[in-house]
């Protein structure tokens, strides 16, 4: 799996929806929505992502460190299917 994800929180759902674009395209994805209680660290995981980009102080490194985060968990999530 060499895909890079995206990933955004429904809070109404209490849902992650799980994306993906391929390179070099404008075009999202949709993979699917994973309930909160189905894999909560990632839940918690995408939360401090969102809330990452919502901060006055973005920090781009710090983005791209929780993204990884984000993308691992989701992959050891597919794996354990």
């Amino acid at each position: 799996m060499n895909t890079n994800f995206l990933f955004a929180v429904d809070p109404s759902a209490e849902e992650i929806i799980v994306s993906a674009s391929p390179k070099g395209s404008n075009q999202i994805n949709f993979i699917e929505r994973i309930a909160h209680e189905k894999n909560e660290v990632l839940y918690h995981a995408v939360i401090t992502l969102t809330s990452i980009t919502k901060s006055p102080d973005f920090d781009t490194a710090i983005f791209k460190a929780m993204d990884k985060v984000c993308q691992m968990g989701y992959k050891k999530y597919v794996e354990k299917r």
